[in-house]
Parts: C-alpha cells; structure tokens; sequence
C-alpha cells in the first residue's frame, strides 16, 4: 500500500512541475530565474555534447532524459531519478530525449557546500542513513532514485517562481531542505563525505578548488598529495574515485573548457586561447581539443555560434 500511496505522490508531483517548467520556458533553451541558484531548461529536440563545469548541484528531469558524462562513465537520468554533482566538475551533457510533442524539462539547482556542513551540524545524526555515516570517499557524481519527499520539496521551491516576493525568505530555507531530504535518504552518502571536515572527500575537494584556481599552472603531483596528507598513490585513487579521472586529466579538461569560452565570448584567437590556459604547443593543444570535442577549435566554435544564433544550444 505504501508503494502505491508514494507512487501516486510522485506522479501527482511531477505533474505539477512540468506545469510550472511549461508556464516558465516559453521558448526553447536555458532560462535563468528569479532564484539565483536555478535555471530551468526546455529543449524540442535531442542536443548535441556540451561540456560545461558543473558546481556542486541536483538535477532534475521533468519529463525526456538527459545524459551526463565524464571520462569514460556515462549517467541517464529521466523524472524517476536525479543526479548530484557533490564538487566542480568538467561534465559533457546531452538531452537524450526530447521531441516538438513531449519536450525535455528540467531544472538544475546549484548549492554551496557550506550549505551541506550547516545542515549537517544541526540535524539529528542517527536520522542519517547508516551507508552515510562513512568516511570512505563519496563519487562525486551520481544518478539516485527520486524519492516523493525530494519531489515535493523541489516543487514547492518551484512554486516560488510564481510568488517572487517570497524566494529571499523562502528560497533559502528550501535549499536547506532538499540537501536535508537527501541527506535523510539513501543517497546520504553522496553528500555527507563533504561536510565532514578531514575526511578524503572533504580534503579532494579542496585540490579540485586548488586546480580550478590555478589550471593554466603546471601541477606538482606530490606537493597536492602532502598539501592533504596523502601519500601519492592514496591521492591519485581517492581523486579519481570523487572525478573519474586523474588530475592531469581534469587539469586539461578544465583548460581546454575556459579556452572554449575565451574563443566562443571573447573571441581570443586560437594560438592566443591555448597559451592563455597554459598550453605550451598550439598543436597539442588542438588535438587534445578535438579529442574533447570532436572538432578542431575553429570548426567547433564556428558551429557553437551557428548553434547560438538559431537557440539550439542548451546548457544545464
């Protein structure tokens, strides 16, 4: 019976968040809103990879898909599921499924992990999921169960959008709700690592926010691992467990992405882009770009500003 009451309860809430992500997107693309940590999203049509940084955030899909990925892992999330980004990461996204008749609505909800740490110290502890009460190192990415106490919470936020005057006060408090919400569930265990002040997860975070600081600057792999008293090989396992990939290769996917938004916004020549994040040979530079995404510099840009001008590029 209980199976079937939350089933109901979470079908009659995604039915009132379509209806609210339908009222907010009246043409195609990402909108931003008046809750300066959401943007909202309707797509028409299946969309081409782009990579963009996702900072620690929820994702959720109304209705079509949407497709994550990292490195060589790949993650599906559709409105019975959701993804959590626990850090900043370098993510090449692509709605999987959307048509004219049934479009892609989502929504991404970024929050700062002083957020998670804040409820973390306030709430009961044994009302955390005992997989939670971990010190082994969270993925920072992954695709979860959508519960009805995280729907509901996510449509109530939504329903802010139509009462703008409420979201200074309110806003907050449904953030703190929602992280509270999964740090109840089990999926805990995405989020809880972070808050805990010396664990691997928490002390991986802070190299990540070292490197997105300083990725046009060679990295000393022994210095980062002593900066959070590591030996060398437990900081390699332990960062590629949180990123799915090395430092190295996060450094470069982090580069090759801010040269993407040098040359796409700011016009940078491509020579000039490369050494600007740190790239010392053009040539490499622009094979490794094109690894990443399937086309020389000049091509890809070109074609993201085609893209541009005809509202087909959508971002999340």
């Amino acid at each position: 019976m209980k199976d079937t009451d939350d089933h109901q309860r979470l079908e009659y809430a995604l039915h009132e968040l379509r209806s609210i992500l339908i009222r907010h997107t009246p043409t195609t693309g990402t909108h931003a809103t008046n809750i300066p940590s959401l943007s909202i999203v309707r797509a028409e049509e299946t969309s081409e990879p782009l990579v963009s940084v996702y900072k620690p955030s929820i994702c959720v899909v109304a209705q079509g898909a949407k497709t994550a990925m990292i490195a060589e892992q790949s993650y599906r999330y559709d409105p019975y599921s959701f993804l959590i980004t626990s850090v900043d990461l370098p993510i090449v996204g692509r709605i999987s499924e959307a048509t004219p008749a049934i479009p892609y609505l989502g929504l991404k909800l970024s929050f700062d992990t002083d957020v998670i740490l804040d409820v973390v110290q306030l709430m009961d502890h044994s009302l955390l999921d005992k997989n939670a009460r971990t010190n082994e190192t969270a993925a920072g990415i992954t695709v979860n169960s959508m519960s009805p106490s995280i729907m509901d919470t996510v449509v109530r936020l939504l329903q802010l959008l139509d009462q703008p005057q409420d979201i200074p006060v309110l806003a907050p408090l449904m953030i703190r709700e929602l992280v509270y919400r999964i740090l109840q569930s089990e999926h805990g265990h995405v989020l809880y690592p972070f808050a805990v002040t010396d664990s691997y997860s928490s002390r991986i975070a802070r190299t990540i926010q070292f490197i997105k600081q300083h990725y046009n600057e060679p990295l000393e792999m022994e210095q980062l691992a002593r900066d959070v008293q590591l030996s060398s090989s437990a900081f390699h396992k332990h960062f590629k467990r949180i990123t799915t990939m090395s430092p190295l290769q996060y450094q470069k996917t982090i580069r090759l992405q801010e040269a993407q938004r040098l040359m796409l916004t700011e016009a940078i020549p491509v020579g000039d882009a490369a050494f600007m994040v740190g790239y010392e040979s053009p040539s490499q530079f622009s094979r490794e770009y094109a690894r990443l995404y399937g086309k020389p510099p000049m091509q890809n840009i070109q074609d993201m500003r085609s893209r541009l001008a005809d509202n087909r590029i959508v971002v999340e």
